[in-house]
């Protein structure tokens, strides 16, 4: 049986399921190439990131051939899921692999907010020789994030997860989830003793208005959830980071209000337009900005390989043999 991994796959998951009796292509195949590329090569699987699409008329074209679908990462928007299963093909994604990784850069960009080192890293290379005393002043209101309050809006494994870091940075946490009213979190230490926590849920306007950085992590592309009506009742002068999904936030009003003053910095790692972000958005003074790289660390990547492998395997290796 043969699995083309068009977007990559982690040697670790591609040894794994080649142990298993797999084939894997790592062939790199253009979207408007990728019915002919199944057909000619047999293909039966095919795993996917966020950079191919699979909707209904792929779905429907190499159906005699295509048995899985598989999601390298937590979000499925680029496949037609519903549709797929409707036709018999199973689809499977990785949803607990990149939790840690995604975490972590909410705090790589936070880190980097409140010190300004987005801004920093720009300029002392043009600047530092000559102008080195007005940045050194210009970047001298930086703040700290022990004592600060995150609001957490949709508490699932990452937003989770997130929590944990922040109460190891000392910070307070208030957290939004439509469907949860609490959640006990065990906070792990690498000397093998833990802690235990509980977070009661509040309402999502009580998370606005009490957050001094606001970290988002719900699903639905394209839906809104924070416009110039929720940006009025955040506190003055907070932050926002957006690693979930483009269009969660409107771009436009978060640049008014930074432009204005009402919020200070944003960090986004996903976009309205990708991979094509607006112009303004990128070159804002105030927003530290990453290419939608939540999941990209080495050690998610493995991750995602060898889950996507375990799942692969359970399901079709009876079908391959």
């Amino acid at each position: 049986m043969k699995i083309l991994a068009n977007d990559g796959i982690s040697p670790s998951g591609k040894a794994k399921l080649e142990a298993a009796g797999f084939t894997v292509d790592t062939t790199k195949v253009a979207q408007e190439q990728l019915e002919n590329y199944i057909k000619e090569n047999n293909i039966n699987a095919i795993l996917v990131r966020s950079a191919t699409k699979v909707r209904q008329d792929l779905i429907d074209a190499c159906i005699d051939q295509i048995k899985l679908i598989g999601r390298g990462g937590v979000g499925m928007d680029n496949i037609d899921v519903d549709y797929a299963r409707s036709k018999g093909i199973h689809v499977i994604n990785t949803p607990a692999a990149s939790t840690r990784s995604v975490a972590e850069l909410v705090f790589a960009h936070l880190s980097g907010m409140v010190r300004f080192l987005f801004d920093a890293n720009q300029k002392m290379p043009l600047e530092g020789e000559t102008q080195f005393k007005q940045l050194k002043k210009s970047y001298s209101a930086g703040t700290e994030l022990q004592g600060k309050t995150i609001g957490i809006i949709g508490f699932g494994r990452i937003g989770q997860e997130v929590a944990r870091i922040a109460y190891g940075l000392g910070m307070y946490i208030l957290a939004h989830d439509r469907s949860t009213l609490s959640e006990t979190l065990e906070i792990s230490f690498s000397d093998g003793q833990s802690i235990s926590t509980k977070v009661n849920c509040v309402s999502f306007e009580e998370v606005l208005q009490n957050s001094d950085f606001i970290s988002i992590h719900v699903s639905g592309a394209g839906q809104t959830l924070i416009g110039e009506k929720e940006i009025a009742m955040m506190k003055d002068q907070a932050g926002i980071v957006n690693t979930a999904r483009g269009g969660v936030v409107d771009e436009e009003a978060l640049l008014k209000a930074l432009d204005s003053g009402k919020l200070r910095y944003a960090a986004l790692d996903v976009f309205v337009n990708e991979p094509t972000p607006a112009m303004n958005v990128l070159m804002s003074p105030y927003t530290s900005l990453s290419p939608h790289i939540g999941a990209a660390t080495l050690e998610a990547q493995d991750r995602i390989g060898e889950e996507l492998a375990e799942q692969i395997i359970d399901l079709l290796a009876v079908e391959a043999e």
